[in-house]
């Protein structure tokens, strides 16, 4: 026989206590005192209490152990940080396999396991954005690279700035187009003096670093549901 979740309405087995799913304790009725009736497994509020909370140390030990190769890979200074989103996702997921293998019951609910994620996405992403923005301060001024740095700008920044600006006047009036181009100018020359571009890059790197939480909270969670259908907590 089988019953359906009342939070997320997948199928669940009639002897089971938690969801596969989402990892909501399931109401069981037991057949005690009746004859040719088994009366299934019970539940209990320490398994369910240890499945839906954290134990920060040895969670925070194992989002650290990620975190820090993820952060490296996502940073500026990686070859490969282009695929930082990823990185960031695997990192988590990881982070939350080792944690549940520490655990008993070995399974944890989704939200524990996008908590974890959490923690180690801010981890990771701190750690990125700091080398990110540490590897630019020495190309510029102690690797003497501003020319290179000041030509990758203006790539990403100031060209895809103006490229935009045109688009949006495109389909104005003449009266309005002139309006809006002097502004977007006056923001175009910020953008351009030092101030300007300091802060172009420090928002570049912090609208990054908040992808690669988002990734992380995602991987966390998505860890904690695939170990949810392969386990179940013993009680």
């Amino acid at each position: 026989m089988e019953m359906t979740c009342t939070r997320c309405h997948q199928t669940v087995q009639a002897d089971s206590c938690y969801c596969p799913a989402c990892g909501l304790p399931q109401l069981v009725y037991t057949a005690e005192g009746v004859p040719g009736q088994v009366a299934p497994e019970q539940w209990n509020e320490a398994a369910v209490k240890d499945a839906s909370t954290v134990d920060w140390k040895p969670a925070l030990r194992a989002a650290v152990m990620l975190a820090v190769p993820a952060g490296l890979l996502s940073s500026m200074i990686s070859p490969m940080g282009f695929l930082g989103l990823f990185w960031m996702a695997v990192a988590a997921a990881w982070a939350v396999v080792l944690y549940v293998r520490s655990q008993q019951p070995a399974w944890i609910t989704i939200g524990a396991g996008a908590r974890i994620g959490l923690v180690t996405g801010l981890l990771g992403a701190w750690l990125a954005f700091g080398i990110s923005g540490g590897a630019l301060f020495v190309q510029r001024y102690a690797l003497h690279q501003s020319s290179d740095i000041d030509r990758l700008y203006k790539t990403l920044f100031l060209d895809t700035f103006q490229e935009r600006t045109q688009q949006s006047i495109s389909g104005m009036s003449s009266s309005d187009a002139a309006q809006v181009q002097s502004q977007f100018a006056q923001l175009q020359t910020w953008m351009a003096s030092p101030d300007g571009r300091a802060g172009m890059w420090a928002l570049g790197f912090a609208l990054n670093s908040m992808f690669l939480l988002f990734f992380a909270v995602a991987g966390g969670a998505l860890g904690a549901r695939i170990l949810a259908r392969k386990r179940r907590p013993e009680v």
